[in-house]
């Protein structure tokens, strides 16, 4: 049992775009993969001219067991998919974008609990609690 959340489709796995959004939201709603970088710069093997390069994994007990066994790596990402989420163009100022977008997260952002239905209304609500944030880390 892994206490990170499964991805949506093991069939797709590799066949995201490698350049996508990076964080933000605030939420999520899927796993697609996860993706652990290598950067010949700090040690990878060099496989495409010193350019970056990444492999994805179904699990992240898989992408961090390569980590961790592999020089010139980063610590896993999760690629997830937002149906919806919450933009925060300045600080405290908050958005709610209504276009599902692929984005990279790291791994811890996913104990936050996954998206649901109210979530985001509640997190808008006149009522929701002076920190706010709490609701996205189900703490309310």
């Amino acid at each position: 049992m892994s206490k990170y959340p499964k991805v949506k489709d093991i069939e797709l796995v590799g066949t995201y775009p490698a350049t996508v959004e990076s964080g933000g939201g605030y939420v999520w709603d899927e796993v697609l993969e996860y993706r652990v970088w290598c950067h010949p710069e700090r040690g990878a093997p060099d496989i495409d001219d010193g350019n970056d390069y990444y492999y994805v994994f179904e699990t992240c007990e898989d992408a961090l067991e390569y980590s961790e066994s592999n020089p010139g790596t980063e610590s896993p990402l999760a690629l997830i998919l937002q149906e919806e989420h919450i933009n925060e163009p300045e600080q405290g100022h908050y958005v709610h974008v209504k276009e599902p977008r692929i984005t990279e997260w790291h791994v811890e952002f996913l104990n936050r609990p996954k998206r649901n239905a109210d979530t985001i209304p509640n997190f808008f609500s006149p009522d929701a609690p002076a920190n706010r944030l709490e609701i996205l880390r189900g703490l309310v």
